[in-house]
């Protein structure tokens, strides 16, 4: 950890995002935090301040608008000094496909705003960070990327993207001295989780993922699977074939 990090986090309102904020406040850091529900991203910015950051700058964003978002980002390179250390896509939506519906509306958007928002809210930041030679972009995925979730194709194809994006990017940016390490949660509790009404195996409490998933960060991991349970079972289901993912 440098002095005075500068972190931007999306979907920082509840749930991942707003524990992963708490985290890195806790380090005296610069933090931007962006969400589109701004009674929420409030009481989060009071609760970085009192966990020890430095400075939280909040914005009203929605990710799937690239022209705000790349203004949103501006907006945080140059109040940070010219500078980002660390971006974490978080914000994303769990829509099930309602494919006996007709309706393509809710996988629509479930794909736009997992994917676009990811890249409407990396991209600004990758030439000072080029410039500079530093940076680490993190990008939330999902163990979905890995399995077969019943009703929620969409929601697994967007977690897929975004996995896949980092690891074509991660290898180019390298030699910029810019780490990029995709998270891949199972099932972590939260507003999005709390309202699911079937069991959810390994289900993590919030604050302990994230405090894991800082460290994945700071050891530069690539991809970082939790809770550990996962693993071997993603690890067994590649050898045996997906069936046994789908069950699960």
């Amino acid at each position: 950890m440098k002095e005075n990090e500068k972190v931007f986090i999306t979907g920082a309102s509840s749930g991942i995002g707003a524990s992963i904020a708490i985290e890195y406040a806790k380090r005296g850091t610069i933090l931007g935090l962006a969400a589109r529900r701004e009674e929420k991203l409030t009481k989060i910015k009071q609760q970085c301040l009192d966990a020890g950051a430095r400075e939280v700058i909040t914005y009203s964003l929605d990710v799937a608008d690239q022209e705000k978002s790349n203004r949103v980002c501006q907006e945080f390179i140059n109040y940070s000094e010219k500078g980002i250390d660390i971006i974490v896509a978080n914000a994303g939506i769990a829509y099930s496909d309602h494919l006996s519906s007709g309706d393509a509306t809710q996988i629509n958007q479930t794909l736009i705003t997992n994917i676009l928002g990811v890249t409407n809210t990396i991209v600004p930041f990758i030439p000072i960070m080029k410039d500079k030679k530093n940076g680490k972009i993190v990008i939330i995925s999902s163990i979905a990327s890995f399995t077969l979730p019943a009703f929620f194709g969409g929601y697994a194809a967007s977690k897929v993207a975004v996995r896949r994006l980092a690891d074509t990017w991660r290898g180019y940016l390298k030699k910029y001295n810019i780490q990029v390490t995709t998270i891949c949660p199972g099932y972590i509790k939260s507003e999005l989780t709390d309202i699911n009404d079937f069991d959810m195996p390994f289900l993590m409490d919030t604050n302990v993922a994230a405090t894991k998933m800082v460290k994945a960060i700071d050891s530069a991991k690539k991809t970082y699977i939790l809770p550990w349970q996962w693993r071997p079972v993603i690890f067994i289901s590649n050898l045996l074939g997906k069936r046994l993912l789908s069950r699960i």
